[in-house]
């Protein structure tokens, strides 16, 4: 579906790299913006700095463990932010279950475990985009 967007806030380059070709193994048009920390994904998010005139993604991937902010941390100011609330966060780590109940009383809509393997990681990418893309209504940017 061509005209959305996805923010992934991620600092593994090689994360970023998996992303990016998963999105291309699956087919899937959207405008990919990645930013290496928190605190980069809060200004894109605000438009702030060098992210000034940046488009609100329709989506944000979120890692749980960034350095600067982490991804509770960034979680709770899009969630407290009247104009961010409202996008879709999904936590896309490698991290443990421990961190799952956090992420969902911090506002996440969505928690996902890695695949470490591209064509799992690749049809991880596919149900995403199926559902936020195709099935979800989501809200005006």
């Amino acid at each position: 579906m061509s005209g959305r967007s996805i923010l992934l806030v991620e600092d593994n380059l090689g994360d970023v790299r998996l992303t990016r070709e998963a999105l291309r193994e699956a087919d899937v048009a959207v405008e990919l913006t990645a930013v290496p920390d928190g605190e980069q994904a809060l200004a894109f998010l605000r438009a702030e700095g060098e992210h000034a005139g940046a488009a609100r993604p329709d989506l944000i991937l979120l890692d749980l463990n960034l350095p600067k902010k982490n991804g509770l941390e960034v979680l709770d100011e899009i969630k407290r932010d009247p104009e961010l609330r409202s996008t879709p966060v999904i936590m896309l780590t490698t991290s443990s279950s421990r961190d799952v109940a956090a992420s969902y009383a911090a506002g996440v809509n969505c928690y996902v475990v890695k695949p470490l393997d591209l064509d799992d990681f690749t049809r991880l990418v596919q149900a995403i985009n199926s559902f936020w893309f195709e099935v979800a209504r989501l809200p005006p940017n």
